[in-house]
């Protein structure tokens, strides 16, 4: 960043216009800063609309919390401790409270969500928020002389935590650099979306202030100060790189590159036990990015080799991982089922894993089974859908009897509320239900990828084409993709693992010479013309996913949705036994399914729907599955 004393110079001020221009379109950069190995790119978030189905209903209750909630209450502890007046705001509670350690952390969420809210709809309220919010903490910064905090810096607590952070006083719990990569991330998601200056040079001051500030430790020292929590900033850091082109955040996000995490990692030693899980997910998206910026194969080593051991050894059958938001030995599942497991942060940070290495190998379909796994089972029926403002839950208990809404009081016992709570996973489901169309479509020049399943509408500007998908996903089997204009470029479709088979025609008539095998992709190359229509069926059935550590103790799914069952306000005191030969659908346009449990009827249903009762998800078995589709 340029000195404000330098400004009145012509070069300068030329120089830092084009330092400053956004550098995303569609996933490329404007500044010829290019991501290296990337083989595909995401659509703008505007270029893809969700038509009606669960997916815009959460979308929706989110918004409305998003445009109705008090601005200035969650500019209080901003101001408070900038020395600036509060506006008579009444101060948040839970984890936004004025004691509270890492107060603040939550604001970056909001950033982020109103930007992806104006990026999706042209929604003037969620605009107006963000922008006057990045005008209110500039407000914040240009005071900082007055409340002894040094240029640049902006936080709702003392820059004297971080003091007390280097010398190794500062109070367990307390996560300074977490907070503030929430900050930044929101700040560059406001700049990146709605192209605000104001927090554009918020952010670049506020990233200053991190550079400044750990410049001049040792190697050393800088690994122990990363022994406590600092979010994503190795992530951020390499994020705002390509956003500028400037590769002094290059350099600071490699300064928090932390080792003891790192260098297992990339020797492939699974090293989890005992791991603080939230924490280390974002170090990955880091590695994942830096591996972008600099083409060093060790970074991509340390998050393919994450991603890996995480899915593989550490994640429940609805793709969620951690009991009380730690790992523990590899395989270890039915040994942990609780009401505690799930933590939706680690998901949230797991989907943006998978994004990132997915861009850099998109033949691989492994990555989107995985993301469609967990962004269904799991972080869709994260929201209450009979909360008028989408709130969340912390956990997702996985125990017999589990419940939603239902945990440790200090992960959010309950589910969150407009100002009582402020979880972190609160946060990032405000991301995660403004942006759930960003990953359904892709492209690379002439190539379509289709990774996701749900009923939208893309536009595929420099292609003039316009692509709807129609679906009733996955209570339904059946996809239809219908073309609009025209043109030679290849659709990719993503088959996924759990089929047995799929089905492809086009415009009625089956495409013989497709291959459609199960964890690949379908490949239809052609000239395409206004109207065309393909159809993908992918026939459904019964499955048991087992726990890694006990082949016994198994979920029940139907094609990609975990089942669970019903027990309504029924406390169980153990894992119940179902017998498989007993489950059958109850009709074709829901997910009900009934079956014998213990021996008496319980019915099995979608298990992103279980609000509101006590359900079983891993169940002890008898017999087998039937062969037909339930």
């Amino acid at each position: 960043m340029i000195h404000p004393k330098d400004w009145q110079k012509p070069l300068a001020i030329l120089v830092y216009f084009f330092l400053s221009l956004p550098s995303f379109a569609n996933g490329k950069s404007d500044l010829n800063v290019k991501y290296v190995g990337a083989q595909a790119f995401a659509f703008e978030l505007g270029g893809v609309e969700l038509a009606q189905d669960r997916f815009l209903e959460n979308q929706g209750r989110t918004l409305r919390y998003l445009k109705e909630i008090d601005v200035d209450r969650l500019l209080y502890v901003f101001r408070m401790t900038h020395g600036l007046s509060t506006q008579q705001a009444t101060p948040n509670g839970g984890w936004d409270a004025p004691d509270f350690p890492f107060r603040s952390h939550v604001q970056g969420h909001f950033l982020s969500a109103w930007a992806q809210c104006y990026a999706v709809l042209r929604d003037q309220t969620c605009y107006d928020r963000a922008v006057y919010f990045a005008a209110e903490l500039a407000k914040c910064q240009a005071n900082n002389k007055a409340a002894g905090f040094t240029d640049g810096y902006v936080s709702g607590f003392p820059e004297s935590d971080f003091a007390k952070l280097e010398n190794g006083t500062l109070a367990n719990g307390n996560v300074p650099y977490y907070a503030v990569h929430k900050t930044l991330a929101g700040l560059l998601d406001i700049w990146r979306l709605t192209k605000d200056t104001t927090a554009r040079d918020v952010l670049l001051s506020l990233a200053g202030w991190v550079d400044k500030r750990t410049e001049s430790f040792s190697y050393d020292a800088m690994q122990k100060l990363l022994q406590t929590e600092f979010g994503g900033m190795n992530d951020v850091m390499a994020d705002l790189y390509h956003q500028t082109g400037n590769k002094r955040w290059l350099t600071v996000a490699q300064r928090f590159d932390h080792a003891v995490i790192f260098d297992p990692l990339a020797a492939n030693k699974d090293e989890f036990d005992g791991l603080h899980a939230n924490t280390q997910v974002p170090k990955w998206i880091g590695a994942a990015r830096q591996y972008k910026a600099t083409g060093n194969s060790r970074y991509l080593d340390i998050a393919r080799n994450a991603w890996d051991i995480n899915v593989k050894s550490h994640t429940y059958a609805i793709g969620g991982n951690s009991q009380a938001e730690h790992f523990h030995t590899p395989n270890a599942i039915a040994a942990y089922l609780d009401n505690d497991t799930c933590e939706a942060c680690n998901s949230y940070n797991m989907l943006k894993l998978t994004r990132e290495l997915w861009l850099l190998d998109p033949e691989t379909s492994k990555y989107f089974d995985f993301y469609e796994n967990s962004l269904l089972n799991h972080l869709l029926g994260q929201q209450n859908p009979d909360d008028h403002n989408g709130h969340i839950t912390y956990f997702t208990p996985l125990n017999a009897g589990g419940r939603r809404g239902v945990g440790p009081a200090w992960g959010g016992g309950t589910w969150s509320t407009d100002y009582d709570s402020f979880w972190c996973c609160q946060g990032t489901a405000l991301e995660t239900n403004t942006k759930l169309m960003d990953s359904i479509y892709f492209y690379n020049e002439s190539t379509l990828f289709i990774n996701l399943f749900m009923s939208s509408v893309l536009k595929w500007r420099e292609m003039g084409i316009t692509l709807k998908q129609s679906t009733t996903y996955p209570i339904g089997d059946t996809s239809k993709l219908e073309v609009f204009g025209g043109g030679d470029w290849m659709m990719n479709i993503r088959i996924p693992a759990w089929a047995s088979s799929a089905e492809l025609t086009l415009n009625g008539e089956a495409l013989p010479n497709v291959k459609a095998t199960p964890g690949t992709y379908a490949q239809i190359s052609r000239k395409w013309t206004d109207g065309d229509v393909v159809e993908v069926r992918f026939p459904m059935s019964l499955r048991t996913v087992a726990a890694n550590d006990n082949s016994s103790m198994v979920a029940i799914a139907y094609g990609p949705t975990v089942l669970c069952g019903n027990y309504g306000n029924q406390r169980l005191s153990s894992t119940p036994t179902l017998a498989l030969d007993s489950i059958k659908r109850s009709g074709d346009f829901s997910l009900d399914f009934t079956s014998i449990a213990n021996g008496k009827s319980v019915t099995l249903s979608a298990f992103y729907d279980a609000q509101g009762y006590n359900y079983n998800v891993y169940w002890a078995t008898t017999g087998s599955l039937r062969t037909a589709s339930g």
